[in-house]
């Protein structure tokens, strides 16, 4: 698959604006979210230093930019 076919189904999924956390450490959900978002981000960049491929690169990228917004939530929450 390349990366526009795949950009154009990832267009195609509504967003629901739903937040799934992989863990539940008490109840602090934006730190949650955060640290599973920064541990998502933590392995892309591993993969792609090892692959070095442009689909790599674009999923480590998209990683960051959940960690990114996940951390902006955090900050906002506090």
């Amino acid at each position: 698959m390349s990366v526009d076919e795949l950009r154009f189904l990832l267009d195609g999924v509504p967003d629901t604006r739903e937040l799934v956390i992989r863990r539940a450490d008490g109840w602090a959900p934006e730190r949650d979210a955060w640290r599973d978002a920064h541990e998502d981000a933590a392995s892309a960049y591993g993969t792609w230093l090892a692959s070095r491929t442009p689909v790599a690169y674009a999923a480590y990228r998209a990683a960051q930019d959940r960690e990114d917004a996940a951390q902006d939530a955090l900050a906002a929450s506090r």
